[in-house]
């Protein structure tokens, strides 16, 4: 079977607007950014004789939309750009940038028009914090949106059954040059414990070995010895709040006595399927009907302030020794830097998509804890085809 281009569309409630795009998720490659483009189908009738707009946004929000955990709901707009559609400000075919965009021009006919966004250079990637699965509304998050309505101007009054939502993903991949393998070590208590990785980059769902070697030239027992992933999530626009969760672990009780030494290459691998229940977890954004993974590895471009980025996310590997002792037991810390990434996807894949498109409606269904904003849920789903001509 030959690939097909799926293409996401929404539809307004009072079927003025739709919107359809050919992905959700944009990317960052540090150096430049995926533009955002889609198309627009308007319903003159239903218009009545409105003009038709579109904005891209970027807000970071922190906490519920009733209050958040110092008791203060926090919302701040990083970017806003709106563009009018409809009347069109200059010929359609000037604003036709992709080729998905062409294609759908030519199937959805005379009433659909194309828009085109740029992301400027300073804005973060999509992030948010997993919500405990009794909590309900906004958590803290950074989220892009395209919003389309019909309005008598910019700045008029907007309906909601004339407006349609959808949420986008702004993500980064893995750069193509790797730094250097981590390794640390440090001498406690006449204890010296080293830690090594292989690679300083490991992909999602890639297991990651650790080699730890101990040499105990105290007197004490090292009773256990904890090996985990810690996740750093700062949020460093609002309240320079951080969370540190460990997102895998490895105790397997391995304990070194006095004169030993121990060496072995301990197995971690840190996924979100593991950690669905637990509050605080960075994950790379959301999308209301789809699944996602524990956040990447943030990078920062050179020149950008990192206060901008909303919540920056971090990852080490710890190493513990449980020490014995007459007074109690004590602990004996090594911490490992290093990146959790997706790997850069095959360049040429769209370019070998067929002609032949699958229109996908937006769903309704969402993550488990994870609820809809109110907007969505007062009837901003898809309509179907009721605006566009038959598909062939």
């Amino acid at each position: 079977m030959s690939p097909k281009n799926v293409v996401f569309k929404k539809i307004c409630k009072d079927k003025s607007v739709g919107v359809y795009m050919g992905r959700r998720d944009f990317v960052d490659h540090v150096d430049s950014v995926d533009p955002v483009d889609g198309v627009i189908i308007i319903d003159p009738e239903a218009l009545q004789g409105r003009k038709v707009f579109v904005t891209l946004s970027c807000t970071f929000r922190y906490g519920r939309d009733d209050m958040d955990v110092m008791g203060i709901a926090f919302r701040r707009e990083l970017y806003l750009s709106t563009r009018q559609v409809y009347p069109p400000l200059q010929d359609p075919e000037k604003g036709v940038h992709t080729k998905t965009q062409a294609k759908l021009l030519r199937k959805l006919g005379h009433n659909a028009y194309p828009f085109f966004f740029e992301f400027p250079d300073n804005l973060p990637c999509s992030v948010a914090l997993q919500p405990s699965p009794q909590d309900v509304g906004k958590q803290c998050t950074v989220e892009f949106e395209i919003k389309a309505f019909s309005a008598e101007s910019q700045d008029g009054k907007v309906h909601r059954r004339s407006s349609v939502k959808l949420l986008l993903r702004k993500v980064q991949y893995a750069p193509e040059s790797a730094g250097v393998a981590p390794s640390e070590e440090t001498t406690e208590k006449q204890m010296h414990v080293k830690a090594s990785l292989e690679k300083e980059l490991f992909y999602h769902g890639e297991p990651i070995k650790v080699n730890v070697c101990i040499t105990n030239n105290s007197s004490k027992n090292i009773k256990n010895v904890i090996v985990s992933v810690d996740q750093v999530a700062n949020v460093v626009l609002y309240s320079n709040d951080s969370y540190t969760k460990s997102v895998a672990i490895e105790e397997p009780g391995d304990s070194v006595p006095p004169g030993a030494t121990l060496q072995k290459v301990y197995t971690l691998l840190p996924l979100l399927a593991n950690n669905r229940e637990r509050r605080g977890i960075a994950l790379d954004g959301k999308l209301k009907h789809e699944d996602t993974n524990l956040a990447s590895s943030t990078i920062v471009k050179d020149g950008v302030l990192k206060e901008v980025m909303g919540i920056m996310v971090s990852y080490r590997i710890m190493v513990k020794l449980i020490v014995g002792g007459m007074m109690g037991s004590s602990e004996v810390d090594l911490e490992l830097p290093f990146k959790l990434m997706h790997p850069k996807p095959d360049a040429g894949k769209e370019e070998r998509m067929e002609e032949e498109m699958e229109f996908q409606e937006f769903k309704r269904s969402y993550l488990k804890g994870m609820i809809d904003d109110e907007d969505e849920e007062d009837g901003n789903a898809s309509a179907g085809d009721d605006m566009a001509p038959a598909e062939k």
